[in-house]
C-alpha cells in the first residue's frame, strides 16, 4: 500500500496535506524519516508514525449512523450533503453506506468498507429484514394491515414479498420488510389508501438503532453487534 494511501485511511487528514507532511519529513516507518508519498509499506507489518503517533490500520472498519434528514445516502454528491460528509474525525477514502435511505428518511445506516458484508446484507436472496417506524397521514386498519401482510402491487413485476406489521398508534405503525425496491415503503403504504409522512429505519437484520445516538452522529460497532451481524447466516 502506498504510504499516503495508508496514512489517508488512518487519520483524518486529506490525501494533499498527508502528501505536503510526509514531503516536510513528519513521518517515519520502522524509524526511518520517509519523504515520498509513493512509497510502499507493509501496513501490517512496518511501524509508522506521524507527528510522533504510531498509527496502526483496520482492514475493515464499521460504524453505525443515525442519519438525519437532508443529507443523502451516498460517498459523494455534487449538491447535496452526504452521510460520509457526517464521519468527522473517521472519515476515510474506503467508506460507503449499506444500502440508502432516502433523502427525507432518518434511522440506521450502517457505514463499513466491507463489500463482502456489504453483498450479504443486500443481496435478494438473503432476505436480510428491514425495520421501519412509519408514520402516517391517516389512520392505520386492520384492512390496510392484511393487505400489507399478503403483499400489495407497487407497480412491478410482481407484489410485494409479505411484510409484519404492528400496530403502534393509530397513525403509526413498525413496519419490517426483507426487500429493498425504490421508495418500496412509502409505495406500499400508498398502495393500501395511506400516506408516510415520517419515516425512520430503526433496524436491519439483527442490528438496532442504538435509542441514545443522536441524530447526525455515529459510533463503532460494539463487538456484540458485529457478532450479530456476521451469525446472521449460520
Amino acid at each position: 500500500m502506498r504510504l499516503d494511501k495508508f496514512l489517508c485511511d488512518c487519520t483524518s487528514g486529506t490525501r494533499s496535506k498527508l502528501k505536503k507532511d510526509i514531503k516536510a519529513g513528519q513521518v517515519t516507518v520502522n524509524g526511518n524519516t520517509v519523504l515520498k508519498p509513493e512509497q510502499h509499506i507493509d501496513e501490517k507489518a512496518d511501524e509508522i508514525f506521524y507527528k510522533g503517533q504510531r498509527c496502526v490500520y483496520e482492514q475493515f472498519v464499521y460504524y453505525m449512523l443515525h442519519k438525519p434528514s437532508g443529507v443523502v445516502s451516498a460517498t459523494e454528491d455534487a449538491h447535496e450533503r452526504t452521510v460520509i460528509d457526517l464521519m468527522g474525525d473517521e472519515r476515510r477514502d474506503d467508506l460507503f453506506p449499506v444500502g440508502r435511505l432516502d433523502k427525507d428518511t432518518e434511522g440506521l445506516l450502517l457505514i463499513t468498507n466491507d463489500g463482502v458484508l456489504a453483498h450479504e446484507l443486500l443481496s435478494p436472496a438473503k432476505h436480510v429484514e428491514k425495520e421501519y417506524e412509519c408514520h402516517l397521514a391517516e389512520s392505520f386498519d386492520e384492512k390496510q394491515k392484511e393487505r400489507l401482510e399478503q403483499g400489495v402491487d407497487i407497480g412491478e413485476k410482481s407484489l410485494t414479498m409479505p411484510a409484519v406489521v404492528h400496530t403502534l398508534d393509530d397513525k403509526m405503525i413498525a413496519l419490517t420488510i426483507t426487500e429493498g425496491k425504490f421508495h418500496q415503503v412509502k409505495r406500499m403504504l400508498h398502495a393500501v389508501g395511506n400516506e408516510v409522512v415520517y419515516l425512520k429505519r430503526i433496524r436491519m437484520g439483527s442490528l438496532m438503532l442504538d435509542a441514545e445516538l443522536p441524530k447526525g452522529s455515529y459510533r463503532r460497532l460494539t463487538e456484540e453487534e458485529l457478532d450479530g451481524i456476521f451469525r446472521r447466516d449460520k
